[in-house]
C-alpha cells in the first residue's frame, strides 16, 4: 500500500483529515466496530490455517471469483501496510479505496484479519494477472522500521502463508513467496531492505512441518 498520510509516532493511530474522510464514508461497520463486536473466527482445522478474524472489505475493493478453478492459485505476495492495522482495516472497508488483501497481519501480537476470501480475486498487486493468481498479506508497519516486525508478525504470518502454499501446491521458495516489489509493473518498494526473507522463508518451511505438510 501507498501512504495515504504522514507517518504517525510508533504506535499511535492516524487521525488525520484523510483517515477521517475515509471513515466517514464507511458502512456502519467500521474496523474498530468490527474488533469490539462479535466475530467469527476460522480456525480451520487440520489445513494448518492460524485463527483468522474475518472483517471484510468492501465489495468495491475486490472481484468476485471462483479461484481455484476459474484462476490457478500460485504464489503469496507479502506487503507492508505503511498505515496502522486499523486503519488499514478502514481503507478496505471504503468502497473508494479501490484496493484490498485477503489478509493483513497485526505488528503487535500477529493477529489476522481476512478481508477478502481467498476464491476471490483481491485488488493488491497493481497487476491483474498476478492478482488473479496470488494471495496478498498485507503486514502493519512502515518499510523504513523495521521494529514493526515483531517476533509475533514473522511467526503468525508464516503460519498462514504456509497453510496457504499447503492447500494450494505453492512451492515454499522466492520465486512463489514475493514482495509486492516484484511485481512487474509495481511502482511500490515494499515490504523493503528490512524484512527478514530468510527468516521468514525459514518459518514457513517450519510451520509446514509442524502441522505435517
Amino acid at each position: 500500500m501507498e501512504p495515504r498520510h504522514p507517518r504517525p509516532a510508533r504506535r499511535r493511530l492516524i487521525t488525520g483529515a484523510a483517515a477521517l474522510a475515509a471513515s466517514a464514508a464507511l458502512a456502519p461497520l467500521t474496523a474498530s466496530a468490527a474488533l469490539a463486536a462479535p466475530h467469527r473466527r476460522t480456525p480451520r482445522g487440520g489445513d494448518g490455517y492460524p485463527p483468522v478474524e474475518w472483517i471484510p472489505a468492501s465489495k468495491s475493493n475486490f472481484t468476485a471469483a471462483d479461484r481455484p478453478t476459474q484462476y490457478p492459485i500460485e504464489m503469496v505476495v507479502i506487503h507492508v501496510t505503511q498505515e496502522t492495522y486499523e486503519d488499514t482495516l478502514r481503507l478496505f472497508q471504503d468502497p473508494t479505496h479501490k484496493a484490498a488483501a485477503h489478509y493483513v497481519v497485526r505488528s503487535s501480537d500477529g493477529h489476522l484479519a481476512r478481508c477478502v476470501s481467498e476464491r476471490n480475486v483481491a485488488w493488491h498487486a497493481g497487476n491483474w494477472d498476478y492478482n488473479t493468481r496470488s494471495i496478498g498479506i498485507e503486514h502493519e508497519g512502515w518499510i523504513d522500521d523495521p521494529t514493526w516486525f515483531t517476533d509475533t508478525l514473522y511467526e503468525h504470518s508464516a503460519r498462514l502463508t504456509a497453510a496457504v502454499c499447503d492447500r494450494y501446491g505453492i512451492p515454499k521458495d522466492r520465486e512463489h513467496i514475493i514482495g509486492h516489489v516484484e511485481v512487474p509493473g509495481s511502482d511500490h518498494t515494499d515490504p523493503g531492505e528490512y524484512w527478514d526473507w530468510a527468516r521468514y522463508l525459514q518459518l514457513v518451511s517450519e510451520a509446514s512441518w509442524r502441522h505435517g505438510r
